[in-house]
């Protein structure tokens, strides 16, 4: 390949029609960043993880700045990092206060023994890493808490999908290098509107949330994520690709028999080793969009694709 292979997600679930533009133009803008510093650093890690963070702070997105708030009316985001050569992970959950949980989740793969952190503890590995600290008026945008109230007015009821009070949504890159063999696996997210404090969703879980085998290939998931960790979502579209399934229909046999067995609903982003990729949601959305060979291709309905020159 003469170009990396990059795929990005911007959340699944039941997205407003009146978010379709926002997600389009934060997906699209992720794409082109991404590809502007794999041009600068030659490194697909770095490329997937600044897809991450334009994301992160872009409000249109649930996950750093935009992330949604629990029943406290607080922020706790979590992200997962993970490169498909070592198969080395980062994880964070409950982190507050920081404005890019990808890049703490990598810090947290390459500077310490372990795979994941939570709380007070990676809030403090996060300031010994040099992190700077953000303010919650900084984090909290007034959608999110449209969200929490929306929620609370409507019953508190949790919902199945990942969006649904808010209209935001996690956010997810994986990527292939232009020599076709490593691979990279990026997610963050700020969670489900109105979830009990201390609530660890799917994202930062591995094998739920994303995985990377450079051998097999790669993934991140969005959605419901209680669905989505007690099916195993990402290892069961590894599982899927392993078998020799086509990644696209790795990714939708995967998520429709995740809704079908436990309920809710997902989506996953893949690229299978030989590069080829994949898109799948049982959602009635999901903001999906992919480098290759130039151009990049975007969708947030079923049947739907859009193409523009990078």
């Amino acid at each position: 390949m003469s170009e990396p292979v990059i795929v990005v997600h911007g959340g699944a679930g039941n997205i407003p029609d009146n978010r379709d533009q926002p997600k389009f133009d934060g997906i699209l803008t992720a794409i082109r960043k991404a590809h502007a510093i794999y041009k600068q650093t030659s490194s697909i890690m770095d490329a997937c993880q600044a897809a991450v963070e334009y994301m992160e702070d872009e409000p249109a997105f649930n996950a750093g700045r935009g992330s949604v708030l629990n029943l406290k009316g607080e922020i706790e985001m979590e992200a997962l990092i993970m490169e498909g050569k070592d198969m080395k992970a980062g994880s964070v959950t409950g982190v507050r206060n920081i404005a890019h949980p990808i890049a703490l989740a990598r810090k947290v793969m390459e500077n310490t023994p372990h795979v994941f952190l939570m709380g007070a503890s990676a809030n403090e590995f996060a300031q010994k890493m040099g992190f700077e600290t953000v303010s919650d008026d900084y984090l909290i945008t007034s959608d999110a808490r449209t969200g929490l109230d929306n929620f609370f007015k409507s019953g508190s009821e949790p919902i199945t999908t990942e969006i649904g009070h808010g209209g935001v949504g996690t956010v997810g890159a994986i990527g292939m290098d232009r020599n076709g063999g490593h691979m990279v696996s990026c997610t963050s997210t700020g969670g489900i509107t109105g979830k009990m404090a201390g609530r660890v969703g799917d994202t930062p879980v591995l094998g739920a949330g994303g995985y990377c085998d450079n051998n097999v290939g790669t993934i991140s998931t969005t959605g419901h994520g209680d669905s989505i960790m007690r099916y195993c979502l990402a290892q069961r579209i590894m599982q899927n690709l392993e078998n020799g399934e086509t990644p696209d229909v790795a990714a939708q046999k995967a998520c429709d028999g995740m809704s079908a067995r436990v309920g809710g609903s997902a989506g996953a982003i893949v690229i299978s080793k030989s590069g080829e990729v994949g898109i799948g949601f049982s959602s009635p959305k999901m903001a999906w969009a992919y480098l290759k060979n130039g151009i990049i291709y975007y969708g947030i309905r079923k049947g739907e694709q859009f193409s523009v020159k990078l």
